[in-house]
């Protein structure tokens, strides 16, 4: 039914919540004091660390957010079109009986 699949992709974005949020905090922790700093060097690590912290961001966002949504409405929408050709060829088996 349509609220397993929700509450499946619900749970298995849970799942993965606490994992992905621990690697990316510690990416950015590790990240955002070069991106501040103004030493030797930080005119080079700073283009580095800001696609970097872009990346962890948006990955974030599409593991727990954007695939779970897609996986749902890929599963409901297969749902429903299995569910309309059944009612046709049952009746023809019927019939035929």
């Amino acid at each position: 039914t349509p609220q397993l699949i929700l509450k499946a992709s619900y749970d298995g974005a849970a799942l993965r919540l606490r994992p992905k949020l621990m690697t990316v905090a510690t990416s950015l922790i590790a990240l955002f004091p070069i991106m501040y700093s103004h030493g030797t060097g930080s005119e080079v690590m700073k283009p580095i660390a800001v696609p970097l912290i872009g990346g962890l961001l948006s990955s974030t966002v599409l593991v727990l957010i954007v695939i779970p949504v897609l996986f749902a409405m890929s599963r409901i929408m297969a749902l429903k079109f299995s569910r309309e050709e059944e009612p046709q060829s049952g009746g023809a088996e019927a019939k035929k009986e």
